[in-house]
């Protein structure tokens, strides 16, 4: 038995989190009708339920970070392979209804220090917000410099309100359509990675649509 109501919503969300990704899971393997609608109707109920899969692990990574166990697993990785595999989830998430690209610079060395798993989090609640917004093409970036590595994701939105730039440029709460999680989930996760005294950062801006980035030391 669980006595302390705030463990008891946490093992509660995981399991409800699971139950949702088997039926995220099932809902992928219907095969296309070939009617429109129906594939359609069918794509919105799978995009729905990852995005929830994906808010009950944000809210999950809050709570632990809340109790002081968010630790980042820091080891080395390629920043190349992340952004090769989020664009070919981006790809499957978009369902051809919205053009990807995936673009790293020359700048990006071959491997950098980070969590994987966390940061890759992020990016596809990143990549999820823009599949709501976009008109018609998202891009996925990395590039570095001065000792940072910044992963991006891009569309042709009409970008965020201003008063979201303006809550995550102060660091307050953002709240947008919605609770705000993913943004407070992204920052978290930034924040989670220090090198050397310096901590890794969320930006948000808007140019020619919304434009949201991790910076890791």
């Amino acid at each position: 038995m669980i006595d302390d109501d705030n463990a008891f919503y946490a093992v509660l969300i995981h399991e409800l989190k699971n139950n949702l990704g088997l039926l995220s899971m099932t809902i992928d393997r219907i095969p296309p009708s070939g009617g429109a609608a129906c594939d359609s109707a069918v794509d919105v109920a799978r995009l729905q339920c990852q995005g929830v899969v994906e808010r009950l692990q944000q809210a999950l990574t809050i709570y632990r970070a809340k109790q002081g166990h968010l630790r980042a697993r820091i080891d080395a990785y390629s920043p190349h392979e992340l952004i090769a595999e989020v664009g070919q989830r981006a790809e499957t998430l978009a369902h051809g209804r919205i053009r990807i690209d995936v673009a790293v610079d020359e700048s990006v060395p071959p491997i950098w220090f980070f969590d994987r798993d966390l940061v890759e989090m992020a990016l596809i609640n990143a990549i999820h917000n823009s599949l709501v917004y976009a008109r018609s093409v998202m891009r996925i970036e990395a590039g570095a410099g001065h000792g940072w590595l910044e992963l991006t994701v891009r569309d042709d939105s009409a970008g965020y309100p201003g008063h979201i730039l303006a809550s995550v440029a102060a660091g307050a709460p953002c709240r947008a359509r919605g609770t705000g999680l993913g943004l407070q989930f992204a920052r978290l996760i930034a924040q989670a990675h220090e090198h050397r005294g310096r901590l890794g950062e969320l930006h948000l801006a808007n140019d020619g649509g919304a434009v949201f980035r991790l910076r890791l030391p």
